[in-house]
C-alpha cells in the first residue's frame, strides 16, 4: 500500500504541475493576442485551477466511481470555502468588491441549491442521480454565467496589467500539451490509487474523495489565494474561490453527469447543507464587522467548522 499512498502523491504533483503549466502557456498565448487581463484572469486562471477537479472528475466518471466524483466536487468546495478563505482571510482581512457581494456569492450558493435539488429528484425520477439531461441542465448555468462574466468584462475594462514570459510558440505549445499530459495522468494516478486505497483500508470513496482527493485538487486553488493575500489582492484570493466553486458544480459536475449519469447518495446532502451553510455566512460577513469584508475572526470560524466536521467524518469511519 506504501506505493499506493507515493503513486498518489505523484498524480496530486503532476496535477498542480499540469495546471501550472497549462495557465502559464493560455495566459501568454493570449497575451499575444491581445486578449485582455480580466478575461485571462476570470476565464483561462479560473479553468486552470479546476482543472485537476475536472480532470479526476471525467476518469471517476468514466470509471463508474460516482461517490469520487461527488466526494470530490463538493468537498473540494467545502475545503475552497473553508480551508482556503479561511486560511487567506487569517493572513489579511479580505475586502470584497460589490459585484462579488450582490453576484457572485449569491450565484455560488444558487448553484448548491440547483445541485442539492437536482440530485434529490426534485425535478424527476426516483433513483437519486444526477443524469445527463440534468448534467445539460448544469452546462447552460455555466453558459449563463460566463455570459455574465463577459458582460462584466464590457463594462468594467481592465487596468491591471499580468506580467508573462517572452516565451516562443514553440514553448508556449509544450507548456500547454505538456500541462494537459501531466493533468490527464495526473488524475488517472489520484483516482485509480485512492480507489485501492479506500479498499485496502476498509475506508469509503466518499470518504477519499471528500478529504484526500478534494484537498489534492484544491491545491491549485490554496497556492494562488494564499499568495494573492499575502501581496494584499483581495480580489484574486476571494475571486479565485468563489469561481473555482461555481465552475465545479455548473462545468465539472455538467460534463461528468454528460459522460455517465451518476448515482448519488443521499449521505452527500449533509455535505451540502454545509456548502450551503458556509456560503450563505460568507454573504453575511459582507455585513458584519468590517461591511464588504471577510474579518480575520469570521476567517478562524471557517476554519475551526472545517476542521470540525472533517474530524467528525474521518472518527466515523474509524
Amino acid at each position: 500500500m506504501v506505493l499506493q499512498f507515493l503513486l498518489l502523491i505523484l498524480g496530486l504533483l503532476l496535477l498542480v504541475k499540469g495546471a501550472d503549466w497549462l495557465v502559464d502557456g493560455a495566459s501568454v498565448l493570449a497575451k499575444k493576442y491581445k486578449v485582455s487581463d480580466l478575461a485571462i484572469g476570470l476565464t483561462i486562471v479560473a479553468f486552470g485551477t479546476s482543472a485537476p477537479e475536472l480532470v479526476v472528475n471525467s476518469v471517476a466518471a468514466s470509471g463508474g466511481y460516482p461517490d469520487i466524483v461527488f466526494g470530490n466536487v463538493i468537498g473540494s468546495n467545502n475545503f475552497n470555502l473553508f480551508i482556503i478563505l479561511g486560511i487567506a482571510g487569517i493572513i489579511t482581512p479580505l475586502s470584497v468588491q460589490s459585484s462579488s457581494v450582490w453576484k457572485e456569492i449569491p450565484f455560488s450558493l444558487l448553484g448548491a441549491i440547483i445541485l442539492l435539488l437536482m440530485v434529490n429528484n426534485f425535478f424527476a425520477g426516483s433513483q437519486p442521480n444526477l443524469s445527463m439531461v440534468e448534467g445539460i441542465g448544469l452546462l447552460l448555468c455555466f453558459g449563463a454565467f460566463l455570459y455574465y462574466v463577459f458582460t462584466q468584462l464590457k463594462s468594467e475594462p481592465s487596468t491591471e496589467v499580468i506580467e508573462t514570459k517572452p516565451y516562443s510558440t514553440i514553448k508556449i505549445g509544450l507548456l500547454i500539451f505538456g500541462g494537459l499530459a501531466g493533468l490527464v495522468l495526473g488524475g488517472k494516478l489520484v483516482v485509480d490509487n485512492a480507489v485501492e486505497i479506500a479498499q485496502n483500508l476498509g475506508v469509503s470513496e466518499k470518504i477519499i474523495g471528500l478529504t484526500i482527493i478534494a484537498a489534492g485538487t484544491s491545491l491549485p486553488e490554496l497556492a494562488t489565494s494564499v499568495v494573492a493575500s499575502l501581496k494584499k489582492n483581495n480580489d484574486i484570493a476571494i475571486g479565485n474561490i468563489i469561481g473555482s466553486n461555481i465552475f465545479n458544480i455548473f462545468l465539472i459536475l455538467g460534463v461528468s453527469s454528460i459522460i455517465k449519469p451518476l448515482d448519488y447518495q443521499l449521505s452527500f446532502n449533509t455535505d451540502l447543507y454545509i456548502l450551503m451553510g458556509g456560503t450563505v455566512f460568507l454573504f453575511l460577513a459582507m455585513f458584519t464587522g468590517k461591511r464588504k469584508s471577510l474579518d480575520r475572526w469570521e476567517a478562524a470560524i471557517l476554519l475551526l467548522v472545517y476542521l470540525a466536521y472533517t474530524s467528525y467524518l474521518v472518527s466515523m469511519e474509524i
